[in-house]
């Protein structure tokens, strides 16, 4: 008897993001192309009845490879203990073995709830149960920058980087679900961020590809079922129904309502929305690449040190700017004013918006501070962007 229709899903969710790995590490020439066991192929119908129930925390253990060689890859599985990070690190464990990759887990403690330390100590253990090896639990301080979800994202993400440094592993696995795809959508419609915030997470993202989330396709239900099939105990965080929280008045109070209104499918249709907002954001991307060589200034004269009225610092040549489709120009103009030093995170559109501006609505305007004491100013025909300091000793 098979698995569990909701357990096969995550598993080969799980499996063709182990497989892409693998085949990107042999493209690099760090690893032997892998020959895709027979498992790897797409699985049989499974049968509509579940399995009998196994101890709690633990997988089907018919069948199950032995661990792998120290000296294979490492993947790591980010585990809250919740229900779609339980059934991420399950899925590991069970999947990982059989293509000869090295299975662990981390859990990160944010300290926000009274009892953390030990809650994080018992979702190790059952990281351990389920055969993980290594788990570590990271305690982190949660501060303030851009609000409690937002520094608590951030210091989670340093954890886990952290971490996957330190034992030298190639991918951590997060249990973002499609469902969590439709919250960032939405929240990104509702920041008027522009197309890449409504591009939702990414399926690979961070240093190297660090980041994987097999689940983007899944629903948060089918996570929720695959752990009861397996008696996987999860936890519920009450941070995620606390309404004091963005993120969880969008997921209980918004997206109920606009299925309400809509009907059915909202969920699926934001999802598919990001992937298509995704592809166009990559695309405009490159198209920028190029325009941004284009439009560079060289010091000491006018663009690519041709002719022109001298700047002896460089900058963006104002004419070439002004024919770039905006959507083209204002991503040049962001790139510019993040390598001169302004953080990308405080960087918002309104900012981009009077760098426009001084391009295409010139009429002597003075110099605007940005973020992180970064100066841009139109001079000779350029526009120059630095630090504040330097740009001031300059003049």
């Amino acid at each position: 008897m098979g698995p569990h229709p909701a357990v096969a899903a995550i598993r080969l969710a799980v499996r063709r993001t182990l497989h892409d790995l693998l085949a990107e590490l042999a493209g690099a020439g760090t690893l032997a192309t892998p020959s895709p066991p027979a498992s790897a192929s797409a699985p049989s119908a499974p049968s509509p009845t579940p399995p009998a129930a196994l101890p709690a925390g633990r997988p089907e253990p018919s069948g199950r490879p032995a661990p792998s060689a120290p000296g294979a890859p490492l993947v790591l599985a980010a585990c809250s203990g919740g229900a779609d990070s339980v059934a991420l690190a399950s899925a590991l464990a069970f999947e990982a073995p059989k293509l000869g990759i090295r299975a662990g887990g981390v859990t990160v403690d944010h300290r926000l709830q009274p009892g953390s330390a030990k809650r994080a100590e018992e979702v190790a253990a059952r990281l351990r149960e389920l055969g993980l090896d290594p788990v570590e639990t990271v305690a982190v301080d949660v501060g303030r920058s851009g609000g409690p979800e937002a520094a608590a994202r951030d210091a989670r993400y340093a954890a886990l980087d952290s971490v996957a440094e330190r034992y030298g592993a190639r991918a951590v696995l997060l249990g973002h679900t499609r469902d969590d795809q439709a919250e960032t959508v939405l929240l990104g419609l509702a920041r008027g961020s522009g197309i890449r915030s409504l591009s939702g997470m990414a399926a690979v993202s961070g240093r190297d590809g660090r980041y994987r989330r097999p689940f983007l396709r899944l629903d948060r239900q089918t996570a929720r079922t695959a752990c009861l099939a397996q008696s996987l105990p999860v936890w519920d965080d009450p941070h995620n129904s606390d309404p004091s929280y963005t993120r969880s008045r969008l997921r209980h109070e918004g997206l109920p309502a606009l299925e309400k209104s809509l009907g059915k499918g909202v969920i699926e249709a934001l999802a598919r929305t990001a992937q298509l907002s995704r592809d166009d954001a990559d695309a405009l991307d490159v198209w920028a690449d190029d325009a941004e060589r284009s439009v560079r200034s060289a010091p000491g004269g006018g663009p690519g040190g041709g002719p022109g009225e001298a700047d002896p610092a460089g900058g963006l040549d104002v004419a070439k700017l002004a024919v770039l489709p905006p959507a083209i120009r204002r991503r040049v103009l962001r790139r510019a004013a993040i390598a001169a030093g302004s953080p990308a995170g405080s960087l918002f559109a309104r900012h981009i918006e009077e760098m426009d501006r001084l391009v295409t609505d010139w009429h002597g305007q003075g110099a605007l501070n940005l973020p992180g004491r970064v100066e841009v100013r139109r001079r000779c025909g350029n526009l120059v962007i630095g630090r504040r300091d330097q740009t001031v000793a300059e003049h």
